[in-house]
């Protein structure tokens, strides 16, 4: 347990590789819907590699989702999702996202830049991030929690399906928020 580290206070944790733990961890979307609500929907199925390094900013991610996970608690929206109106997939079966660089922009805040592909249109985004704590787990093993959230414009990887309404706007917003909470244990 000393590998434990602090930078300015925040206790960071070991470098190595980390795993997401997908059973402690979720991958969410938030959309308008008919310019009046908004619905939320999550992927199931992903996974990813953390590389934590001595210093914070030199750390790494790589993550894969399963297009066909995606579920917003209506069966009937979550076909029309994956169908070729929306994520493709049968032809586009994942999407991932890889990192290029980390900010650390206050005690517990960073910055995430990476590449965003989906549909096979790879696009750069910002994930604005709060590094939630490390520990131990029953094991004794590191492990550590963040949050991270971006919004893109779907349009930008050609998910443009929707509707105009009848009464002014269209059925399905253009922005996408993203939210995101990892929980991530060390396996090397």
């Amino acid at each position: 347990m000393s590998d434990v580290r602090e930078a300015d206070g925040v206790t960071l944790p070991p470098a190595g590789k980390y795993e997401i733990d997908a059973t402690h961890s979720t991958v969410e979307f938030v959309a308008r819907y008919m310019m009046v609500s908004k619905v939320r929907g999550r992927f199931t199925d992903f996974s990813g590699m953390i590389e934590v390094a001595d210093r914070p900013e030199d750390s790494s991610l790589q993550v894969e989702i399963k297009a066909a996970s995606v579920q917003s608690n209506v069966e009937k929206r979550d076909q029309h999702l994956t169908s070729g109106d929306f994520l493709e997939v049968e032809k586009y079966p994942v999407l991932t996202f890889t990192s290029a660089a980390v900010r650390r922009t206050g005690d517990a805040g960073f910055e995430l830049d990476g590449d965003l592909t989906i549909k096979d249109l790879t696009r750069p985004v910002t994930l604005i991030g709060e590094f939630l704590g490390a520990g131990f787990d029953m094991q004794g093993e590191p492990v550590f929690g963040a949050s991270a959230k971006t919004t893109i414009e779907r349009e930008d990887w050609d998910v443009t399906w929707n509707m105009a309404l009848e009464t002014g706007g269209v059925l399905v917003g253009k922005s996408i928020d993203i939210e995101i909470e990892v929980e991530a244990r060390k396996v090397g």
